[in-house]
């Protein structure tokens, strides 16, 4: 072993080996894309490494509960990392897919109120979209509106920020990613609900998490206070930087590693 993987070794044990400790009673939560799967123009596109697939796999036989919480829808979450026997919080927690379910479970909170984003965006002119560089991904109760590869991605994001105050006098919540804007329904999902979801069904009492992007740290934010309160005796957050990555990842990180091979590399670790 190198003296790099020495340090590298050091340092997660430093923050993780109470996990590692107890698997049965701990859980490994994770971001897919840009934590996973590397980040692409579409997300159509995406792939999640077989290695990392493997290494999940693994990690499902030891330890008591493995998740992926995603921006994408679940069942499509679940497609990408190609795992059934593990579980899924799609649409950012409006949906739950567990292990053995064929479709999602959809969150109460937003009943009635599924189409509101789409119709929102509906009532536009499909020219104002085509001309603003804004690529649409229809996510169901989210609408995605993505610049990433647009001729002018600078432009695009102002049009995305115009649009954004205009959803939100209409009452759709707003949230931003790695240049994409998402709308959704008001009061419902979140990453954080998402992680409290999770854990309380599986009853661990300790947990990591690993996520690259803003909506990531609505779940770095949860597991901390479920630390605080006692309910978990570990809880660490992990960041998966980037150049992309919004500067606040890292300073609510217990620990950071340099894009997915860097979660790659943990996971493997904790899986031995």
């Amino acid at each position: 072993m190198s003296r790099e993987s020495q340090r590298q070794g050091a340092v997660w044990a430093g923050a993780l080996e109470a996990l590692r400790a107890e698997p049965r009673r701990s859980a490994v939560l994770t971001d897919v894309d840009g934590t996973l799967a590397p980040i692409v123009e579409r997300a159509t596109d995406a792939a999640v490494p077989v290695a990392a697939r493997q290494a999940l796999a693994v990690l499902t036989e030891r330890f008591g509960l493995v998740g992926c919480i995603s921006g994408r829808q679940a069942l499509d979450a679940r497609r990408l990392v190609g795992l059934d026997e593990i579980a899924y919080a799609g649409n950012h927690g409006l949906e739950l897919l567990l292990p053995g379910d064929e479709e999602p479970r959809p969150d109460p909170s937003i009943a009635g109120h599924e189409e509101d984003a789409a119709r929102f965006l509906a009532e536009l002119e499909s020219a104002e979209l085509d001309g603003a560089e804004l690529r649409r991904e229809d996510k169901g109760p989210i609408q995605a509106l993505h610049w990433r590869g647009a001729k002018n991605e600078t432009a695009a994001e102002g049009h995305a920020h115009e649009l954004a105050v205009a959803a939100g006098r209409a009452g759709l919540e707003v949230r931003w990613g790695r240049k994409v804007l998402e709308l959704r329904p008001a009061g419902g999902g979140g990453k954080d609900g998402a992680v409290a979801s999770l854990l309380a069904i599986d009853g661990v009492d300790r947990a990591t998490y690993a996520g690259d992007d803003r909506t990531d740290l609505d779940a770095f934010r949860r597991l901390r206070e479920l630390g605080d309160s006692g309910e978990l005796s570990a809880a660490v957050c992990v960041g998966v930087v980037s150049a992309e990555a919004p500067p606040e990842l890292a300073e609510e990180s217990d620990l950071t590693v340099e894009g997915p091979e860097g979660w790659l590399q943990i996971l493997r670790w904790l899986a031995e």
